[in-house]
């Protein structure tokens, strides 16, 4: 495919992976609202995040294997049809019980669009030129990132358009990326052997992943750490993990090909990538309630000012892809990314209540320096070292650590920071002589600032500035575990072929093996 060819495909493609950032993240802002409006209790607040999270997550794998098996194309059009539907019934839901099953179809759309967007890249793109369109993909994904929690605090603040709008405003974005995909995506017809799917196996790996996602999730809020309910949520996802890997290992077909592990490039990226989701996900996903609650501003203000660490983002995923592409040189700029991240992280970790805006700005645009270099990069060194025929495998066993990563990092740092802030509200209290309690019962509770005395204010906005800065000095030895990782990867020359045309090769399609690129 020519430059122009392949930007045309992309538009597709892009479309679909702002979609699936934007469902996570549109409603940060605006489920106050969306709780209090339907009259839910604060359980259903936690599960209306987490069905999204826990679907997208566990489907990633089963996606990535059916595109082995089946058309891509047209696996992407139906995941971005389900990710419509479940939009329109949340949009249209009188009640948490259908806003929550909705959000698992939205869900399980999101992760079919996870994983099949960069299944697609890498079939059509050889790994020589895939590093400056997975920039542009970084750059998606850091908009989407951003852009979601602004547009919802905007939505909900508007009063002629409202909360519902936070899930219709999806919908145009899919059916545009679905007409883009049906003119522009052209993958050749390869021919392929009868398979059989692994049912078995996929029932095992959601069922077990589920059950820990759902314990890391929910532990420290709903059920203490320690409790029966840990213990049964733990054991009985390590029970049906083994026996989806027992089944895994002697079935035909299997959903993970256990033998991809066996490839040390993909073994090291996927801790990697487990460690990346732990520290960026787990560390920056509380700066929007550090912004509001210990600096005092507004959501839509709060959404703005993580602008420097996605332009940060943005820039160094476009110039490194871009760099790579032209060069052919990659593993240093997955180092450089790894230790720029830490650095980041550990900047991040000196601020408080009094930090200024400046100083803010700097450490975040570290950090998303850091991501942009390291994140994308992850991926294309996997598909640059595995066969054609498990592209799909091994992206989506990348993006499902990631994620995977995520979800634990902010279920575990969620209860540090908890844990902190009461720490420290509780020793303000008693510094300032205030009565326990005296902040409303702000200790187990996000306050509302507007309504609490100065001096009680103060020990809140103090409260969360030591704690925001602990959870980034917790994240910082994750992220110096991925340098350490990233360091043992061995560079290989990135392949001149794209995945299709690899796959038709690998299966005797195509004998001449010296075949050239166009625009290569």
């Amino acid at each position: 495919m020519t430059n122009r060819q392949i930007l045309q495909a992309m538009s597709g493609l892009m479309a679909g992976m702002f979609v699936a950032i934007l469902a996570g993240t549109v409603v940060a802002n605006a489920l106050p609202t969306i709780i209090a409006d339907l009259g839910a209790s604060q359980s259903s607040y936690t599960w209306v995040v987490t069905a999204e999270l826990l679907a997208m997550t566990a489907t990633v794998p089963l996606w990535g294997k059916l595109s082995d098996l089946f058309d891509k194309k047209l696996l992407l059009q139906l995941s971005l049809g389900m990710f419509v539907v479940g939009s329109l019934l949340a949009g249209l839901s009188q009640g948490v019980e259908l806003l929550i099953f909705s959000r698992v179809v939205q869900g399980i759309g999101a992760g079919g669009l996870t994983a099949l967007a960069q299944v697609v890249m890498a079939a059509i793109i050889p790994p020589r030129r895939l590093g400056k369109y997975a920039g542009i993909f970084g750059a998606v994904f850091a908009i989407g990132t951003v852009a979601g929690p602004l547009v919802g605090g905007v939505l909900v603040d508007t009063s002629w358009l409202g909360w519902r709008w936070c899930f219709f405003i999806g919908v145009p974005f899919a059916l545009l990326a679905i007409a883009l995909l049906q003119r522009t995506l052209r993958l050749p017809a390869v021919a392929r052997r009868e398979v059989k799917i692994d049912f078995l196996g996929a029932f095992l790996i959601v069922a077990g992943v589920c059950a820990l996602l759902i314990w890391v999730t929910l532990a420290g809020n709903e059920f203490d750490w320690a409790s029966w309910q840990t213990a049964a949520l733990t054991g009985a996802g390590a029970l049906l993990l083994v026996a989806a890997v027992f089944v895994e290992s002697r079935t035909a077909e299997p959903v993970i090909p256990l033998g991809i592990f066996r490839n040390r490039t993909v073994a090291l990226t996927t801790v990697a990538s487990l460690l990346v989701g732990v520290a960026m996900f787990g560390g920056t996903v509380f700066l929007s309630q550090y912004f509001q609650v210990s600096l005092g501003k507004s959501p839509t203000v709060a959404g703005l000012m993580s602008l420097p660490m996605i332009f940060g983002l943005l820039v160094s995923s476009t110039v490194a892809g871009q760099v790579i592409s032209r060069t052919g040189v990659w593993k240093r700029y997955l180092v450089t990314g790894a230790v720029v991240m830490t650095v980041g992280l550990g900047l991040l970790s000196t601020i408080d209540a009094d930090t200024s805006f400046t100083l803010l700005s700097v450490y975040m645009a570290v950090l998303g320096i850091g991501v942009g270099m390291l994140m994308q990069n992850l991926v294309l060194a996997a598909q640059n070292d595995v066969p054609a025929g498990e592209l799909g495998a091994a992206t989506s066993v990348l993006s499902f650590f990631r994620s995977m990563g995520g979800t634990i990092g902010t279920s575990v740092l969620g209860a540090i920071l908890a844990s902190r802030v009461a720490a420290e509200m509780t020793k303000g209290f008693d510094a300032a002589g205030i009565p326990a309690g005296g902040d409303g019962g702000g200790e187990s509770r996000v306050p509302d600032m507007s309504t609490l005395p100065e001096p009680v204010r103060n020990i809140v906005e103090h409260a969360y500035g030591v704690a925001t800065a602990d959870l980034f000095l917790v994240a910082t030895p994750c992220a110096l575990l991925a340098l350490l990782t990233v360091v043992f990867i061995k560079e290989k020359p990135l392949k001149t072929t794209s995945g299709m045309e690899r796959l038709a090769e690998e299966s005797g399609a195509v004998k001449d093996t010296d075949k050239t690129v166009v625009g290569g």
